[in-house]
């Protein structure tokens, strides 16, 4: 039986800071980077940035640190922003469309190729040049594509019945922003983005301020 290998999801979160940085570095000219460099500019403790960095399966060499184009491949390749995964957006709102129009994903590996909402007058027009389809299409077009990420921003009460599309469309991972827990069977991955709740973070640090 094969074991699939558990990530700290607090390693991987950090990751992309670390690739802004190294890319920064990389278009300033530096040649190699030490885990002391990467954490003074990130302000972390340099023995977390080590351990955050091996899971890549790169390992840095005494004194010297890093070969900066070896560590960048080694963590774009661990993310898996080095191959195109292409994508479904539900919920043609203003929300949705800003991720649409959003043009780094494709830097992250990730490809919007469509979007689908339920209202007439979103349903058979274009946004940022992807066309929009009614829902009930959802599954014939996932197949068709070979999508398997879903990206959900529609209103709470529309989570779980787009979720359940989802998943008939053999979707396998759902990227979601309503602000809705959602009933998924197992296997199904899903990564819930809180952006009330980073707020209230936000707010509550306002106030101690």
């Amino acid at each position: 039986m094969t074991h699939r290998r558990h990530f700290p999801h607090p390693s991987i979160r950090r990751l992309p800071s670390y690739l802004r940085l190294l890319l920064r570095l990389r278009d300033e000219g530096l040649p190699k980077v030490s885990c002391t460099r990467i954490a003074r500019e990130l302000d972390l403790d340099s023995t977390q940035v080590r351990k955050d960095l091996a899971l890549t399966g790169i390992t840095g060499r005494p004194r010297i640190g890093y070969i900066l184009a070896d560590l960048i491949r080694a963590i774009e390749g661990f993310l898996g922003w080095t191959r195109c995964t292409n994508a479904f957006l539900a919920g043609v709102g203003n929300f949705g469309r800003a991720l649409i129009g959003y043009e780094n994903f494709r830097h992250c590996g990730l490809n919007i190729v469509a979007a689908f909402d339920v209202t007439d007058e979103k349903v058979g027009t274009e946004v940022f040049g992807r066309s929009v389809h009614h829902m009930r299409d959802m599954p014939v077009l996932a197949r068709k594509l070979g999508v398997v990420i879903g990206i959900i921003t529609v209103p709470a009460a529309a989570a779980q019945k787009v979720a359940d599309t989802m998943i008939e469309s053999d979707i396998k991972g759902i990227w979601n922003f309503a602000p809705a827990r959602l009933e998924l069977p197992e296997g199904i991955r899903v990564e819930n983005v809180e952006l009330v709740s980073s707020l209230a973070v936000l707010s509550v640090a306002m106030k101690q301020n």
